[in-house]
């Protein structure tokens, strides 16, 4: 059985809902992603921030993104799948959801990421060819 683990990018790290949104892009680019999950105090779960977020939330609003915090852009409620779960289920989530990012947690800890380019590595074409359908249709 594939699971979450076997297909995510690890390493993925956490952004403090308290971080301004410059020091979010900055992180973004030391790491090369486009998206970081957002933490409360607590360190939970509150919201993913991604680039696009930056840009249309902030920048294009004309705000100052270090004024504007990950916290004040964190909406919704956050998804996430366990380390263990089986790939179908990432798929689950992701389609129903219509998610292209989706945090994977083991132990209450975050160890990882699943994108796009992490499915299209893993899944069969039918499967990828069904996930693009259903989220971006």
């Amino acid at each position: 059985m594939t699971t979450a683990a076997d297909i995510m990018h690890p390493g993925a790290e956490w952004i403090p809902a308290t971080e301004t949104l410059d020091r979010a892009a900055q992180l973004m680019r030391r790491l090369g992603v486009g998206a970081l999950p957002i933490s409360d105090a607590d360190e939970r779960m509150c919201g993913i921030l991604t680039d696009r977020d930056i840009v249309v939330e902030c920048v294009a609003q004309g705000h100052d993104p270090s004024r504007v915090t990950a916290g004040d852009l964190a909406h919704g409620t956050p998804r996430w799948i366990d380390a263990h779960a089986d790939v179908n289920e990432v798929l689950e989530e992701m389609q129903t959801h219509q998610i292209r990012r989706l945090p994977v947690i083991d132990n209450k800890r975050l160890v990882g990421m699943i994108s796009e380019a992490d499915l299209a590595q893993h899944l069969s074409d039918s499967q990828l060819a069904a996930f693009v359908e259903s989220v971006y249709a």
